[in-house]
């Protein structure tokens, strides 16, 4: 009865123990998957804040486009209007004061329209010359660009670094790998050098 006694009593405390290491191991699993959803939800968070803002670049950079054909169609109206204006007048032995003035307003105006839609063009140029730089800083940061699971491009005004899933999370997780890691902590460290151009990172879960 004694040895009866103390093997129901080893048993009992191998059961109680075996369920207080599964409630701890419950909940560390529980835990960690909040924190990995909480993670989650901040890249969906972040992956939209990029989408949002490439859209308004490419939107900002299609009406600037949009802009300079209008101006330039104009200009070829104006011009042709005065070269008319000229020709008819060249028989004239006389133009009157209002006749020089107004094709006088008309060539100033026809200058400044010139001069912004060169500055326009000019400004794109601009955008366009650093996000190329910017594209070769970040290519000289990563390094192994053989790496098809890293693309990195300019595409309408907007540069994109594009990060597959499977370098950018653990199969089967939202846990980032360290390569993941790496990459992304050297384009926040070149992107930090260049606060004023637009940029999106892409990645996906399974």
């Amino acid at each position: 009865m004694k040895v009866t006694s103390i093997l129901a009593g080893i048993i009992a405390s191998a059961i109680m123990m075996s369920s207080c290491v599964s409630k701890k191991v419950l909940r560390s699993e529980k835990v960690r998957y909040e924190t990995l959803m909480t993670s989650y939800n901040d890249l969906q968070r972040q992956l939209k804040e990029c989408n949002d803002m490439s859209a308004e670049g490419q939107r900002k950079r299609a009406q600037l486009e949009s802009e300079i054909a209008q101006l330039q169609k104009d200009n070829a109206f104006l011009k042709d209007n005065n070269n008319q204006a000229l020709k008819q007048l060249e028989n004239l032995s006389v133009i009157s004061s209002s006749q020089a003035e107004s094709i006088k307003k008309s060539l100033e105006n026809i200058g400044s329209k010139d001069n912004y839609i060169q500055s326009l063009q000019s400004e794109i140029s601009r955008k366009d010359s650093l996000n190329m730089a910017l594209v070769m800083n970040l290519k000289g940061a990563i390094g192994n660009l053989d790496d098809k699971d890293i693309n990195i491009k300019v595409d309408k005004g907007v540069v994109y670094i594009d990060i597959s899933d499977k370098m950018l999370f653990t199969s089967g997780s939202y846990t980032i790998t360290a390569r993941a890691k790496e990459v992304l902590g050297k384009v926040a460290q070149v992107v930090k050098n260049q606060p004023n151009i637009e940029f999106m990172v892409e990645g996906h879960t399974d």
